[in-house]
């Protein structure tokens, strides 16, 4: 789901720009300085998974790792996404740094959004329940992602509405597969390591 350089509006990339600020600043305030480590490791989870891709059609999809990385950073995963983002772009050409606002928001937003919704049954919730809030986590994430790249392309000239729903459709089998994949990472967290599952402490606190 990376939109590449000279595709969307000077108006949305503005706009992609200046939200992705805003929610960097936000997740770097209510980072826990104790969980950087955390932040790290899913940053590079997120760079490794985006960089594997399948051919769907004309285009192609991955692994996002979106609802995963919201729940376990919460509002940490807009910087930690930014970095991610900002090195694939450097390093192998995917996305641009023009688009890097868009794109960190694209991906950044519903890992919040998965955050705030699921997160606290993931944390609490009995085993049957964690698992059902991390599978509709990992979907989630993924459609969310989806349904925003779309819109950029759209808000940007009507003839990218055929890709833009292209780019859903696509990532629906990939909602499924991350929706398995981010139930038994969280089953195995909660036995293995829960203090991994914890809410931040300064996002938990001021969200």
């Amino acid at each position: 789901m990376h939109i590449a350089d000279g595709v969307l509006s000077a108006q949305v990339l503005a706009a992609g720009a200046a939200a992705a600020a805003g929610g960097t600043a936000v997740g770097l305030k209510k980072m826990d300085m104790e969980r950087v480590p955390r932040v790290a490791l899913m940053s590079a989870a997120f760079f490794v998974s985006s960089l594997i891709h399948v051919p769907a059609g004309p285009s192609s999809v991955h692994l996002v790792l979106v609802g995963l990385t919201g729940i376990m950073l919460g509002w940490a995963s807009f910087p930690a996404m930014l970095v991610a983002l900002f090195l694939q772009s450097l390093l192998f050409q995917f996305g641009g740094l023009t688009v890097l606002g868009v794109n960190t928001l694209n991906h950044a937003v519903p890992a919040v959004a998965v955050f705030l919704l699921l997160g606290g049954i993931v944390r609490r919730g009995g085993r049957p329940a964690a698992a059902a809030a991390g599978a509709a986590a990992g979907a989630l994430g993924v459609i969310l992602a989806a349904l925003m790249t779309a819109c950029s392309l759209v808000f940007s000239g009507e003839q990218f509405t055929a890709a833009a729903r292209l780019i859903v459709a696509a990532h629906l089998p990939v909602a499924a597969v991350e929706g398995v994949i981010s139930a038994f990472v969280v089953l195995l967290l909660r036995r293995v390591k829960p203090e991994v599952l914890e809410a931040p402490r300064a996002a938990s606190q001021q969200v």
